[in-house]
């Protein structure tokens, strides 16, 4: 059976991850509060983040800026706006 935690980004108990996403306190973190679902929404934001403004994750200054965005993200707060980007939100509006 999966082990379910109340994900802080739904604000619900769903099901969580298998292991720490991360090393150390903040993988910890997050294996308690975020939800499989949340990690697999944040793991595609963060890859059209990269690719889009082309970020080399061996600089630190690139690392800080994503998880700087992964914190608004799981907070429900408004992240960086992509060029180009439609969410499939949008386009049930369209």
């Amino acid at each position: 059976m999966a082990n379910t935690v109340f994900c802080k980004k739904f604000q619900k108990e769903m099901d969580g991850l298998d292991r720490a996403p991360l090393p150390g306190a903040k993988g910890q973190e997050i294996l308690q509060t975020v939800s499989k679902q949340a990690w697999q929404e944040w793991q595609l934001l963060q890859t059209m983040m990269i690719n889009e403004k082309q970020l080399n994750l061996m600089q630190p200054d690139s690392r800080k800026y994503v998880m700087e965005q992964m914190e608004k993200f799981f907070k429900n707060e408004a992240t960086d706006k992509l060029a180009g980007y439609v969410s499939p939100d949008d386009i049930k509006e369209l």
